[in-house]
């Protein structure tokens, strides 16, 4: 066929592809066109899942009257005017598409007013048909109508599922959208019955109640808040705690600048946080929100906005790993009210004693064993006046459970101790505190390994080179497709140098970033650690049990071993009289 000039209606059908993927996809372009303007409550009503009906009402500013017309125009927006605008987008929507996008595959009716206004004014479209504009009654903010959506299009008509399913994807977006914006009131309908109303929240505990209204009651009562800023990037939000985990990754919500994204480096950088308290294989829930200079991140990734690119990724990953990764290490009996007690490489629990890099002197265990006692000076309950509250979290011991719990009694009731997977955790990061980043000893190897890479993968290591010495590995490129690696952490002599170089290339392109290196060196000392805790069957007395109590309550991350297993859990007074029906 000749080159000839395509007509606007089928233009605008070929972007509408793009844009309106199916009901849902309707539902979020509106819903954030409500959330541009100021809207403070969103209605969202929907009929069939969408296919016969959609409606958005919304309180925001509404549209002037000269201007409802060249809102169904194409590329046509209020939110961007030049190209800095385009590097800097600070709306959710700015490319003018949505709204011509969905009149041309459906039926369309605008109304809206704006505060000054003395009536609203309503126009409709059919198929792209754009009618004359006339009054209508309608208090200040935008409703937008969808009937019959593909009506014109019945091939992508019969790519549609089920009612249920469509309904399932609306309610999917606009749960992500509520989320994104707690202080905004959001109800959604289908065929006439409310299926999630969140009025706004303002306070923490607002916000609280609503992530268990979507992200469920379970998540709500494990879960943290977490709120940091460095370096122009703000991270806000709520984690899990690591026993608050699942099998695979769909409670994983991220807003950047409030904006629903999926990226990798966010997401990795969340999963590097969670490395030492998680099983394998299992994934952490999250609800963060990323605040972050819109220059620094391009929105216009993507045809549908669901994913972003960032200008320095890098500096990103870091920043979330890091906030993320210390809201963590409160994760132990006591949380943000314990102050950690000053350790030293060569404090030991006696009893459990661990390998030491090196060997510790007769000044460092005297000062150990003068710090496990002074831990044990109060040995019961009983010996704490009653109004005190120098209680500590995980109380006093009483007894020991088949020489694998410490039974401990506090202000809440019984407490039972996991002592292996304490101890566990207590020595491990002993040994990370002892192996840290300033304490890095590179080995030489013997025969230097040489190792056959894609010629991308040889530049990468190129401009990758003191990053790469950085963590401990020394990496000359000697041909276009091969490098030799002639050192590598002492820490990890005896591993896969092949296989771990590999690893470390595979986060480089697709995180900028890798920690591989201290993960692998954190398996070895987390070896060393479970090999040389107190085992089973290990006979404790009162003070030595009361000791591990007081470490542990100054220990990051704590609430788990290494491999993500609870150390501890308390039954309270009234689950014990509930048990045995007291009080009845």
């Amino acid at each position: 066929m000749p080159i000839q000039q395509l007509p606007d209606h089928l233009i605008s059908q070929i972007a509408a592809g793009e844009v309106v993927e199916r009901p849902a996809s309707v539902v979020k372009e509106l819903v954030e066109n409500s959330l541009d303007a100021g809207a403070q409550t969103v209605q969202i009503d929907v009929v069939a899942g969408g296919q016969k009906l959609i409606r958005i009402r919304d309180d925001g500013k509404g549209i002037d009257k000269h201007e409802i017309c060249l809102a169904l125009a194409r590329h046509a927006t209020s939110k961007i005017s030049s190209l800095d605008d385009l590097e800097a987008i600070a709306s959710l929507g700015f490319r003018g598409e949505a709204l011509p996008s969905i009149a041309s595959v459906a039926r369309l009716t605008l109304c809206s007013r704006t505060l000054d206004a003395d009536s609203a004014w309503q126009v409709e479209a059919d198929g792209g048909a754009i009618s004359a504009l006339i009054p209508a009654a309608h208090p200040q903010g935008t409703t937008v109508e969808v009937h019959d959506l593909f009506y014109n299009t019945p091939a992508r008509r019969r790519f549609l599922r089920t009612e249920r399913t469509e309904f399932g994807h609306i309610e999917k977006w606009v749960r992500r959208l509520a989320l994104s914006r707690p202080g905004i009131g959001f109800t959604l309908t289908h065929n006439q019955r409310t299926k999630l109303q969140t009025p706004a929240a303002t306070s923490q505990e607002e916000q609280r109640q609503r992530i268990a209204k979507i992200c469920g009651a379970a998540f709500a009562e494990q879960c943290i808040a977490i709120e940091h800023e460095t370096e122009g990037i703000a991270l806000a939000g709520w984690i899990g705690l690591p026993t608050f985990n699942r099998s695979q990754p769909d409670m994983q919500y991220w807003f950047v600048n409030g904006r629903s994204v999926v990226d990798k480096t966010l997401s990795h950088a969340v999963r590097h946080a969670y490395r030492d308290v998680l099983f394998h294989g299992r994934y952490p829930a999250y609800v963060l929100n990323l605040t972050i200079d819109p220059t620094g991140v391009d929105a216009n990734a993507h045809p549908a906005k669901h994913e972003i690119r960032f200008r320095d990724g890098r500096r990103v990953h870091g920043v979330v790993s890091q906030s993320v990764g210390v809201a963590l290490q409160d994760t132990r009996p006591g949380g943000h009210n314990v102050a950690p007690l000053p350790m030293t490489r060569e404090s030991v629990f006696h009893q459990g004693s661990m390998p030491l890099p090196s060997r510790p002197s007769a000044a460092g265990v005297r000062d150990a064993l003068a710090t496990y006692r002074a831990m044990a000076t109060a040995p019961s309950l009983a010996d704490v006046p009653e109004n005190s509250t120098e209680v500590p979290p995980l109380g006093f011991a009483i007894a020991q459970l088949a020489g694998v719990y410490i039974l401990a009694e506090n202000k809440d009731g019984l407490v039972i101790v996991d002592m292996h997977a304490a101890h566990e955790r207590i020595t491990y990061e002993k040994l990370k505190r002892g192996f840290d980043d300033r304490n890095l000893v590179r080995q030489p190897l013997l025969v230097p390994e040489s190792i056959s890479v894609s010629e991308s993968e040889a530049n990468l290591i190129e401009e990758s080179g003191e990053m790469l010495a950085g963590m401990g590995l020394v990496v000359d490129r000697s041909g276009p497709t091969s490098v030799t690696v002639r050192e590598v952490p002492a820490l990890l002599k005896n591993s896969d140098v092949e296989s771990m170089l590999r690893d470390v290339l595979s986060d480089l392109s697709e995180a900028g970033q890798s920690h591989r290196i201290e993960d692998a060196g954190d398996e070895v000392l987390a070896t060393m650690a479970c090999h040389h805790s107190v085992r089973a069957n290990r006979l404790l007395s009162l003070d030595e049990m009361n000791a591990l109590l007081r470490e542990m309550e100054t220990t990051d991350r704590a609430d788990q071993c290494n491999h993500g297993r609870p150390t501890w859990t308390t039954v309270t007074m009234s689950e014990l009289d509930r048990l045995f029906l007291r009080g009845r």
